[in-house]
């Protein structure tokens, strides 16, 4: 392992890690002569190696990066470059720093889905928007984005991902989408729906099977907001973050991403 190794670089320092005695072998190579392992001012705070005016902190751990913001912070006039583990790429502004890609650092990766099969006929209302106000439906189809750890070089297999979607978006075919705020009561095998939108007074009983009632208006957004909310619990553990894509008609649609752990 790394931490049990000792690396010796010039003057016979010991250098503290793998990257720092690269980093000592390639400035001796170019015979630049550079100070290891340097402390800041008086403070606690240390910079690997220091050539000139010029400092390099190397990023091995979360110790290394929180050292290097606060060093950032107090001491804003030190020109100094961070390089590190690529694991830590998207910490730091990787536009002024070096990141080494390892193989042990976990790999995010996200694949998409997008089949003709992939589609699922409603209903809506949307009291609250004028044009919308009145039962009106839609054919759509949906296009998923899974985000997660690589494992074994996937995401996820696509053939279960497939199955997954096709699932979700049988339970919401051919139902009825309205906001349960315009729930007025229920029977045993009905809705009464009441609102007083744009286009009037709207008094409606609705067979329960055919209906589906969700927390807050059935935009296209709060639908692709649902079908995040059935697949979450359903995706392996390496799955991160939901997208979907959710087409209404030609040329317009919504996008939801949504981190799910």
């Amino acid at each position: 392992m790394d931490k049990d190794l000792k690396y010796i670089g010039q003057s016979k320092k010991l250098i503290k890690n793998r990257t720092g005695y690269s980093i000592s072998k390639l400035l001796e190579f170019l015979e630049i002569e550079y100070n290891y392992d340097n402390v800041l001012n008086d403070s606690e705070l240390s910079i690997d190696f220091k050539i000139g005016d010029k400092f390099i902190k190397i990023i091995e751990n979360d110790n290394d990066m929180n050292e290097f913001k606060i060093i950032q912070e107090r001491f804003p006039f030190v020109d100094m470059i961070a390089i590190g583990r690529s694991s830590y790429l998207g910490k730091i502004n990787e536009m002024h720093n070096i990141f080494l890609f390892d193989k042990e650092s976990k790999q995010v990766g996200s694949i998409f889905i997008e089949d003709p099969s992939l589609s699922f006929d409603y209903a809506h209302i949307l009291p609250l928007v004028e044009k919308c106000s009145i039962i009106h439906g839609h054919t759509s189809t949906v296009m998923v984005e899974i985000i997660g750890e690589m494992k074994n070089n996937l995401v996820i297999d696509f053939s279960e991902a497939k199955k997954l979607i096709k699932e979700a978006l049988y339970q919401i075919d051919h139902k009825f989408f309205i906001n349960r705020k315009y729930l007025k009561k229920e029977d045993k095998d009905h809705f009464f729906i009441e609102f007083d939108g744009p286009k009037g007074y709207f008094d409606l009983k609705v067979p329960k099977y055919t209906t589906y009632l969700l927390e807050g208006e059935a935009t296209v957004e709060n639908l692709s907001t649902e079908i995040i909310r059935m697949l979450a619990d359903k995706m392996p553990e390496n799955v991160q973050a939901l997208g979907v894509y959710i087409y209404e008609g030609v040329n317009k649609g919504a996008h939801i991403l949504s981190y799910i752990r």
